[in-house]
């Protein structure tokens, strides 16, 4: 592998992470969101990710997203304005501490590859002042 070639794969590892990264933060902001019985609940989004061939340079993209129970939960709330007239409502079914585990190692892994990107460019800016002197 070239150092360049230690840049893409990072980049490319930089780009499913901010895509797991804003489905993360998505289905957070949702998690309280709430919906008549009659509609479907908030789906959670979960990014899909695959391995790159070597043929296309290594590294990974984003497939597709995989999409939670549209079911949610119902949960008893007489004096919800959408209440139905049994006074339930539906929550999507997202567990918090889950999704929080998941903002982390998303967040762990676009820095270890931001922090590749940042040594390959210290690599190659020294391997340019070495003919210098």
């Amino acid at each position: 592998m070239t150092t360049f070639g230690a840049i893409g794969i990072a980049g490319s590892g930089l780009n499913v992470y901010r895509h797991w990264l804003d489905a993360v933060s998505d289905n957070i902001a949702n998690v309280n969101t709430v919906r008549s019985t009659d509609e479907s609940a908030f789906q959670a989004r979960y990014i899909v990710a695959e391995a790159n061939g070597a043929d296309n340079g290594g590294g990974v993209h984003v497939a597709g997203a995989a999409f939670g129970d549209a079911e949610g939960r119902l949960v008893y709330e007489p004096t919800n304005p959408l209440a139905d007239t049994d006074g339930y409502v539906r929550y999507p079914d997202i567990d918090l501490s889950s999704q929080m585990t998941q903002l982390i190692m998303a967040q762990r892994g676009y820095q270890a590859n931001a922090a590749v990107i940042d040594r390959a460019k210290d690599m190659y800016s020294t391997a340019l002042t070495i003919g210098r002197n």
